[in-house]
């Protein structure tokens, strides 16, 4: 179990405790008065009835809230969980005076007295935490879901001024000695950064996008390297429409020409490729996206912070936690480095999905 669900655990178990305070103190008409036995008695049924409606309430309305949320507006959508919150006292409440009956607490005769009596009590302190933790809850996943988005545009925004100054070098580098191919390479760079612009608002894009960022990427790189820059693309056809992060790929490859091709006279090859898997248990679809190259290969466990690859492990991570692995596998003359994450289907909009021009440039089979 993860931290955060053991702290979410630690909450309702504390709201329990608080919750049967409150009845002792508020329904049972406790006072300094009251015998220690009868105190103690009152507590602990207190306490059996809400760690018997509480667990309920923290199991199913984080799947409930968010599902009635995105269907409902106010105030309907607190209405309809309120309902649902007095359903759930309801259950708990049964099931806490089952135990108490077969305990022999509670006589089998006065089940239907202990359940009406309960029912009140039950409902107003169950919809009264319930509410509260329900608010908090939301506020802190906006805040979670606010600060992971901060926390992506950020590494996002270290990742494309990199890129940029590595192609800026590259046309500088051919001014003198080949202008028109200079020429060509800037329309390519702004070809480039106007499709990167256009998928600013969204961390996430279509594969078949990404692959032809990388094909202008490496077609750039191609006339500064010549010959010494090989590569091919190949990519099932059920993958191009799922969902990546926007430069991931571009991001290793970029890796390969720099450590690959730029510092060997022969230069070196890579292969781009991309497959769909169904992987049991529990049957979830998802995408590997790898590069490889016949470079000299790099230490992997020493990349340090900043480093392209150690930028796009923290995007993997903020983007879909644990579902998503950054496979590395360098040795000399042989570096893959591979992405798998659960495949994000989205219909691509007319205006968005690619023309048959582009869609014939990305394939390279």
């Amino acid at each position: 179990m993860r931290r955060d669900s053991l702290q979410y655990w630690r909450r309702i178990l504390l709201g329990n405790f608080v919750a049967s305070l409150i009845v002792l103190v508020v329904f049972s008409n406790a006072s300094w008065r009251t015998p220690t036995r009868q105190l103690v008695s009152s507590f602990l049924i207190s306490l059996l009835f809400s760690n018997c409606i509480g667990p309920l309430l923290g199991l199913l309305m984080p799947r409930i809230a968010p599902w009635v949320w995105a269907r409902t507006r106010f105030p309907i959508n607190w209405i309809a969980v309120s309902i649902v919150m007095v359903a759930l006292a309801v259950v708990g409440s049964l099931a806490a005076i089952t135990i108490l009956v077969a305990a022999s607490v509670v006589p089998p005769s006065q089940f239907g007295s202990w359940f009406r009596g309960s029912f009140r009590i039950s409902v107003i302190v169950t919809l009264t935490m319930g509410l509260v933790i329900t608010a908090y809850e939301g506020m802190k996943a906006r805040l979670a879901q606010s600060t992971a988005q901060a926390q992506l545009a950020a590494l996002e925004s270290r990742v494309q001024p990199h890129f940029l100054f590595n192609t800026l070098n590259s046309i500088a580098a051919l001014i003198h000695e080949d202008p028109k191919g200079a020429e060509r390479m800037t329309g390519q760079l702004a070809s480039l950064l106007r499709s990167s612009l256009d998928q600013q608002a969204t961390p996430l894009v279509a594969l078949e996008d990404e692959l032809k960022t990388v094909r202008d990427y490496l077609s750039i790189e191609q006339v500064r390297f010549g010959d010494r820059l090989r590569f091919t693309i190949d990519v099932d056809e059920t993958a191009r429409v799922a969902r990546v992060p926007r430069l991931a790929l571009q991001t290793i490859v970029e890796n390969s020409v720099k450590y690959a091709v730029s510092p060997r006279r022969e230069g070196a090859s890579i292969a781009v490729r991309a497959t769909a898997a169904r992987v049991p248990p529990p049957n979830v679809q998802t995408i590997t996206i790898g590069v490889e190259d016949d470079g000299p290969g790099f230490d992997a466990a020493s990349l340090p912070e900043g480093h392209g690859l150690a930028l796009l492990r923290d995007r993997l991570a903020l983007l879909f936690r644990d579902r998503a692995q950054l496979h590395i596998d360098s040795t000399p003359e042989r570096t893959i480095v591979a992405f798998t994450v659960p495949e994000v289907h989205e219909r691509l909009k007319p205006a968005y999905a690619l023309g048959a021009s582009a869609r014939q440039a990305c394939d390279d089979r």
